[in-house]
Order: C-alpha cells, then sequence, then structure tokens
C-alpha cells in the first residue's frame, strides 16, 4: 500500500493492515499525530490533541515520577517498557492494555476533530503500547460512534472543543455529582478548553467533552461561544502619526465643526480661496503642515476630501492624498477562534 493509492487515512490503515504492516504513520494538520502500527494493528497514537497512555499514567498518580523513572532506566527500549511494568508489579497486565488502548482510541479522536491533512509512512519507532493493538476498521468506527454522539446544538465537535466554559455561581455546591464531574467541574474557570481539562486530569479528551455536556445540561456550566460585538464596525477618520495630523496640545486656529449633515462643497473659482476664510494663489502650497484638498478635473472635490492634514473617506472607501499617497479608513473588526479520532477529511469526512 501507498499513499498515492490510498483515498483517505482509513483506506491506508485498512491497507497496511492488510499487508501486516510495521511502522508509523505521520499525519499532518491540527493537532496531526503519529500512529504506531505493529503486524498491521494500531498499538499507539501520540498527538498533541490528547494525553498519551505515559500522561494517564503519570498526571493523576497512577506511577509517581521517581518509579517511572526507575523503570525506563531498567528497560531503555520503549517498545518493552510496557512488559517491564507489569512484570515489576507495578500496574496490572489488564489495566495497562485498557490504559493503551483507550488512549489509541482518544487520539484518533482528537485528530478526527481537526482540520485534515496528509500523511507520509516512516519506519517503526518505539512507543509505549500493551496488547495486540487495534484494528483499524474498529478504530474508524468507533471513531465515528464518538463524533455523532457528541454533535449537539453547539455545532461539530471541533466546535465544541474550542469552547472556553465557565462555571455558574455555587455550581461546585451541588450535591450528589459523581466525582468524575467534580473534578472535571474544578477545572472549569472560563478560560480552559476540553483539551487543557484532559491534560491537566490525565483524562481523555472524549471523556471530558463529554461531561462538559452533561454539566451544561444541569446547568452548571455555560457556555463561552465568542459573540459577536454588537453594532457595526467603527468608520471613524483615522490619522495617522507624522501625517499633518493636528496636535490638540498645540494651540492653532479656529476649525469649523463639521456640519450635522453633509453640505455641498465649494468649487474654486479663479484666483479665488479654496475654503471660506482662506485665501490662496493659483499656485498655492501647503501651509503649517496642511494638505491641499484634491480635485477632480472638473475642479469638483471628490467624495473624499483632505482638510488640514485630515483624510476623510465615506464608507471606509480610499481618500486620495496629493503626491501619490493613498491613505484607508480604518479596518473593519475581523470576523470570530480531543480523545479518540483520526482526522477529518483524511478519514473520509469522520473516522480514522
Amino acid at each position: 500500500m501507498t499513499t498515492a493509492e490510498a483515498r483517505n487515512l482509513p483506506a491506508l490503515l485498512q491497507g497496511l493492515h492488510e499487508e501486516g504492516y510495521s511502522g508509523t504513520v505521520r499525519v499532518s494538520g491540527s493537532p496531526g499525530g503519529t500512529i504506531h502500527l505493529r503486524g498491521g494493528l494500531i498499538v499507539a497514537v501520540e498527538t498533541p490533541g490528547a494525553p498519551a497512555a505515559t500522561s494517564v499514567l503519570l498526571t493523576p498518580g497512577r506511577l509517581d515520577d521517581e518509579t517511572w523513572l526507575a523503570a525506563c532506566a531498567a528497560e531503555p527500549d520503549t517498545d518493552r517498557l510496557g512488559g517491564y511494568l507489569v512484570s515489576a508489579g507495578l500496574i496490572g497486565a489488564a489495566e495497562l492494555e485498557v490504559v493503551c488502548a483507550a488512549s489509541v482510541f482518544d487520539a484518533a479522536f482528537a485528530m478526527a476533530i481537526g482540520p485534515p491533512g496528509g500523511w507520509t509512512l516512516d519506519g517503526p519507532e518505539p512507543v509505549l503500547h500493551a496488547g495486540p493493538g487495534v484494528e483499524p476498521r474498529r478504530l474508524t468506527e468507533e471513531t465515528t460512534r464518538r463524533i455523532v454522539r457528541l454533535s449537539g446544538t453547539w455545532g461539530a465537535p471541533g466546535e465544541l472543543a474550542r469552547i472556553r466554559p465557565s462555571a455558574v455561581p455555587d455550581a461546585g455546591l451541588r450535591r450528589g455529582l459523581p466525582d468524575r464531574h467534580r473534578s472535571v467541574l474544578s477545572t472549569v474557570n472560563g478560560r480552559r478548553t476540553a483539551r487543557d481539562m484532559a491534560f491537566t486530569l490525565g483524562r481523555g479528551l472524549y471523556a471530558i467533552m463529554l461531561d462538559l455536556t452533561r454539566l451544561e445540561a444541569q446547568d452548571l456550566i455555560r457556555w463561552d461561544t465568542g459573540a459577536p460585538t454588537e453594532g457595526r464596525p467603527s468608520t471613524a477618520p483615522r490619522v495617522l502619526p507624522g501625517r499633518g495630523a493636528p496636535d490638540a496640545s498645540e494651540p492653532g486656529p479656529a476649525r469649523a465643526e463639521p456640519a450635522a449633515k453633509a453640505a455641498p462643497l465649494p468649487r474654486r473659482t479663479r484666483g479665488g480661496g479654496s475654503w471660506p476664510g482662506e485665501t490662496r494663489t493659483r499656485e498655492s502650497r501647503p501651509r503649517d503642515g496642511q494638505v491641499p484638498e484634491a480635485r477632480d478635473h472638473d475642479g469638483q472635490a471628490p467624495d473624499a476630501v483632505v482638510r488640514d492634514g485630515q483624510a476623510r473617506a465615506a464608507h471606509g472607501s480610499v481618500a486620495h492624498v496629493p503626491d501619490g499617497q493613498a491613505r484607508e479608513g480604518p479596518p473593519g473588526e475581523a470576523s470570530a477562534e480531543g480523545s479518540d479520532a483520526l482526522p477529518a477529511g483524511t478519514t473520509g469526512g469522520h473516522g480514522g
């Protein structure tokens, strides 16, 4: 199986499974990750989007740091590290297999809810794993099930993963909450995403997101979806420093306040002044940092007018400034911003 023959990532993994491939599949995208195969079975998936098996063992204190470092020193080969942990009595064989298998599903889910990317094949790399591994078809089916399960009123799971929920007042005092919900609630602060909570607690991303939906259903947390700001973007004129902008701290001649309604623009007459109250020769030049107004071919001032060094454009259009300079109006506001799956798009839409 070559990368060019596979139409998506699940098809690639299925072909590698049939060939009994041992090696790694590096998936690009956000978050992307690395899929480890042994004999065509998926034994581990590592991604920045979800905690790996190592984090699940160390973060909640299932294994302390000193014990872990001593085990790594005794067995430098990460592929055989799991067997050493079991033989040394540091963890049960069944427990380690469950932790490793759960991390495979969780990481695949985290990859699937992110933007799609490509992939490349590489040789085997040592990684902590236990048990025979997971068949690609089973992984794809479970990934799809999880994506469907978490699709709700907030949108796709990828949208839910970006939400930063906040707790309602006195939510932690609610009685009858399971320990798993209470632990998740303790990490909700309006700044953390589900991924942040997963790494903080050493739990799977999918499990965290599922618990968040249940806490929201009980009115214990609120979604912070980042609603767009009210009103239209500002179109007030903007004058850049050093472009003839008047300094409020320096006294200057009084200037007429702009009229409430647009008045007809004055026409220049031969030998006449440019503005009421001002007199200039036909070959007038800027005075005191002032820029002469721009005129079209028939002498009528265009919609965008330059007066006293200030460029003012209606509806944010470009104001034409003498000497070939153009100044834009203020920009508008820019539009508004996991644990067991394969990248969407590379997985045929949902699965991995």
